[in-house]
């Protein structure tokens, strides 16, 4: 007999065994799932542990859902099914009990950002009425140390400076003009990570022109992989000063992970020598009762 629950505060634990359970089948590699992990996810997200559920067999987890509410909406972070119970409704159920739920609390919009590669995953949400709104594309870029010398330098008066959140929030440069990104490189998650997360700017003596923020991946400060959490130009140049901000960053693997496509074109990313790498399908619906 299959039982189902909303979660609370307390049930921490509860989610975090889950979802090794469940959900660390299907993503071979990734590591763990951790209290200390899960917590992160509540400040960085806004995961909220009254939009997750978790599906019952007798005692053990057999099924979970994660969700993330802002003002804008819900976001279906995460969800799975323990593969000994897979095709048993327990995926519908669980969105369907989010769905009623929220269609009397509120917000009313749900939202997921599913994995290309896994297709059982992305059947769920059309069978369960969602419908693809767009295709969020994962964009990689290497970059050796004669493309580094080539953009390298300061132009026109222009110059490369260190920039953080707050300073872009203090110039307008965040919050409703910021351009529709994913979920984890929004404003809010932005707000949320601004002590580990770094940046550079092109600036004239009036206002700054391009940004980059950015995370180092790895061992340590130096590690030759980033991740960049925005690109910005708020000039139309055609991407100089994008080139100038990357070249900053030095070599390596540099990583731009599920770009809208209302945030930057796939021809200026290529122009600037990120390559596609993968993606996902961006699902949204609205709640509804029953």
């Amino acid at each position: 007999m299959s039982a189902y629950r909303f979660c609370r505060t307390d049930d921490i634990g509860l989610l975090v065994d889950a979802l090794n359970r469940c959900w660390s089948p299907y993503v071979a590699g990734e590591p763990p799932m951790t209290p200390a992990a899960f917590k992160r996810s509540i400040r960085d997200l806004q995961v909220w542990c009254s939009s997750c559920m978790v599906a019952f067999s007798g005692p053990d987890p057999i099924g979970v859902l994660i969700g993330a509410k802002r003002a804008s909406g819900t976001l279906v972070h995460r969800i799975a099914v323990h593969p000994d119970h897979l095709r048993e409704g327990h995926g519908r159920h669980l969105l369907a009990s989010l769905g009623s739920k929220l269609a009397i609390l509120g917000p009313p919009r749900i939202v997921a950002e599913v994995p290309e590669t896994l297709a059982p995953a992305c059947g769920l949400f059309s069978a369960s009425g969602y419908v693809q709104e767009a295709q969020l594309t994962d964009y990689v870029l290497e970059r050796d140390e004669h493309e580094v010398r080539e953009g390298s330098g300061d132009h026109d008066g222009r110059f490369v400076i260190p920039v953080t959140i707050d300073d872009l929030a203090a110039n307008g440069l965040l919050g409703e003009y910021y351009p529709q990104v994913c979920w984890e490189r929004s404003v809010e998650t932005l707000t949320a990570r601004k002590d580990e997360i770094a940046g550079l700017a092109v600036a004239s003596d009036e206002r700054i022109e391009a940004c980059i923020l950015y995370t180092r991946r790895g061992a340590g400060a130096s590690a030759p992989t980033a991740e960049i959490v925005s690109l910005r130009s708020f000039i139309d140049d055609g991407g100089a000063h994008l080139t100038q901000l990357l070249s900053r960053l030095g070599t390596g693997t540099f990583r731009l992970p599920k770009v809208h496509p209302a945030e930057i074109s796939r021809e200026c990313l290529e122009g600037l020598g990120f390559r596609a790498a993968g993606g996902h399908r961006l699902y949204a619906a609205r709640a509804r009762a029953g």
